[in-house]
């Protein structure tokens, strides 16, 4: 039993080392010079030195929705895609409803105004 498992061990073994290897490799190789520019912390475009309870424009939470709504409708229409002959009719229903879904997000957004910059 081990025998079938073995080559998936050894993969992720000399996987893992090799990302340990090349973070090491990465840190002792990098130039370093910082300075207070780039040890300041960055927050969406918000000044790093201001109020912490300051009002925000929502639209940034709107944008993130929106990354998630087209990167859910990729990779669920990519296999449903691949395997439409086999899955018939039912599959077809339930994508369009998916869909619909994903439309009814994206119309938030637009009406809310996430895709106007000033």
């Amino acid at each position: 039993m081990l025998a079938q498992y073995l080559p998936i061990l050894i993969f992720l073994a000399v996987a893992g080392a090799l990302g340990v290897l090349l973070l090491v490799l990465g840190y002792l190789f990098a130039p370093s010079r910082p300075d207070a520019a780039k040890l300041s912390p960055y927050e969406c475009g918000f000044e790093a030195f201001e109020d912490s309870r300051m009002k925000f424009d929502v639209r940034y939470y709107l944008v993130a929705i929106l990354f998630i709504v087209f990167d859910l409708e990729i990779a669920f229409l990519f296999p449903w895609a691949v395997a439409l002959d086999s899955i018939g009719i039912v599959a077809l229903a339930a994508m369009g409803v998916f869909l619909l879904v994903l439309v009814v997000g994206f119309v938030y957004e637009w009406k809310k105004g996430a895709l106007e910059w000033d």
